[in-house]
C-alpha cells in the first residue's frame, strides 16, 4: 500500500523537516554542492537563501518534482504576492492564468501534472486550500473537518497557535489533550493506510512499536505534548499550516518570507531536479559533493532493502567531497542500521544534534544524525 501510494500521487505537499535547523548544522556557502531528496522543495529552497554553488534535488516520486519545478517557476517569474498566495495562502483567484504563464518554465511531465491539479490551488469547494490536496494533505483535510464538529476543541487549537507564553500554551495544551484523542483520532493513528498516506512507511511504525514504550499512539500523543507545550507556537509554520490551511508572513519558512524573495529568485536556477534514486544520480553524476540530506528514507531500505542501502552509502562516500556533511532522520532513537563496512568513514556529532534535535518544530522523528565522511 506504501509503495502504491506512494508511485501514484504527490504525497508531500510541504517539507516535514525544520531546515533551520538544517542550515545551522550544514553552515552551506558559495562552494556547497548539495544532493538531497526532493520531497515538497521546501527545505531546498530555504537552503537556496545561503547561496550554496549547486543542489541537486533527487527523487523516485516525479510527482515531487512537478511540485518543485512550479515552485521554481513561480519564484522565477511571479512578484511575492502571487507567489505567497500560491504557496503561503495555498490559494489564488487566477490560478489558471497563472499555470499559463508559468507552464513554459517547466519540464513536460510537470507541465502534464499541473494541467490535471492545478485546482489544487482553486480555493473553492471543501478543500479550500493546496494544503489540503495529496495524500498527506487527505489526511489533514480529515482533521480539519473532524474540527468543524468540535469546534470547542478547534477554538482552543486555533488559540494555542496565537500563543504569546509557553505557560499559556501547556494550559491550553492541558485542556486540548483529553478532548483530541478520542476513538476516530486513535483509529487514525492505527490505520496503516492513513499513515502511509503521511509518508510513513510500515517499517517505520514497526521501529516504534519495537522502540517506544506504549508503541505508535503513546509515542504520537508524547511527541505532540513536547511540540505545543515546549516549543514557542507561534514560531511552529509546520503544525499551523495543517491546522489552519495556511501560513501566515510572520510564521511561514524562510524561502516565502519577502524579505529572502530577491535572493530566491537570484539564486533559483541553481537547482537542478532528477526523477532518480540517489543511488542512480550519483553513479550518473558522479562529483565531490560537500551536502547530502536523506531525510528518512533509509529506514525503508533498511527494512526492505539491505543491499540497496549498503549500495547507496558506498556511492555517497565514494562521491563525497574531503569533510562532505550529511544530515539524516529516523523513526528509530538510534540510527543502527548504517552498514558496518561506511560506518567507519562517518564522525558524528550527536553533541551538536542531541539539543538541536529537542528544538525541531516538527517533533515527530526519533533521531537527527549530522555527520562527517572522513
Amino acid at each position: 500500500m506504501f509503495q502504491r501510494i506512494h508511485g501514484s500521487k504527490l504525497i508531500y505537499n510541504t517539507c516535514w523537516e525544520d531546515a533551520t535547523i538544517d542550515r545551522h548544522l550544514m553552515q552551506l556557502d558559495g562552494d556547497s554542492r548539495i544532493v538531497m531528496i526532493t520531497s515538497a522543495g521546501c527545505n531546498a529552497l530555504n537552503y537556496l537563501l545561503d547561496s550554496p554553488r549547486e543542489i541537486h534535488c533527487v527523487d523516485v516520486n516525479p510527482k515531487q518534482n512537478a511540485l518543485l519545478h512550479l515552485k521554481m517557476a513561480a519564484a522565477a517569474k511571479l512578484e511575492h504576492e502571487d507567489f505567497f498566495q500560491l504557496f503561503g495562502q495555498g490559494r489564488h483567484e487566477n490560478y489558471l492564468p497563472v499555470f499559463e504563464f508559468l507552464k513554459d518554465s517547466m519540464p513536460g511531465y510537470a507541465v502534464e501534472f499541473w494541467r490535471q491539479h492545478m485546482n489544487y490551488f482553486s480555493g473553492k469547494g471543501l478543500r479550500k486550500s493546496f494544503y489540503y490536496h495529496g495524500a498527506a494533505g487527505n489526511v489533514a483535510m480529515m482533521i480539519y473537518q473532524y474540527l468543524k464538529f468540535r469546534k470547542e476543541l478547534r477554538k482552543m487549537l486555533f488559540a494555542i497557535l496565537d500563543s504569546n507564553s509557553l505557560d499559556e500554551q501547556r494550559e491550553l495544551y492541558a485542556r486540548i489533550e483529553p478532548e483530541f484523542w478520542t476513538l476516530f483520532t486513535k483509529l487514525l493513528i492505527a490505520n496503516p493506510v492513513i499513515m502511509a498516506m503521511l509518508g510513513v512507511p510500515r517499517p517505520q511504525i514497526q521501529i516504534i512499536r519495537n522502540t517506544y514504550p506504549g508503541g505508535i499512539l503513546a509515542y504520537i500523543k508524547d511527541k505532540l505534548r513536547h511540540v505545543f507545550t515546549e516549543l514557542p507556537a507561534q514560531e511552529n509554520y509546520f503544525w499551523r499550516v495543517y491546522i489552519r490551511g495556511e501560513y501566515t508572513p510572520g510564521c511561514c519558512p524562510d524561502y516565502l518570507k519577502e524579505e529572502n524573495y530577491a535572493r530566491l529568485q537570484a539564486n533559483i536556477n541553481r537547482i537542478h531536479v532528477y526523477n532518480s534514486t540517489v543511488t542512480d544520480f550519483l553513479l550518473e553524476h558522479p562529483g565531490d559533493y560537500t551536502h547530502f540530506v536523506l531525510l528518512d528514507h533509509q529506514d525503508w531500505l533498511a527494512a526492505h532493502d539491505v543491499p540497496a542501502l549498503e549500495e547507496e552509502w558506498m556511492q555517497i562516500i565514494h562521491n563525497s567531497a574531503e569533510n562532505a556533511k550529511l544530515i539524516m532522520r529516523s523513526a528509530a532513537p538510534e540510527i543502527d542500521f548504517i552498514p558496518e563496512l561506511v560506518s567507519a568513514n562517518l564522525k558524528k556529532h550527536p553533541e551538536c544534534t542531541r539539543p538541536l534535535h529537542q528544538l525541531d518544530r516538527v517533533g515527530t522523528y526519533g533521531n537527527l544524525m549530522f555527520a562527517e565522511v572522513v
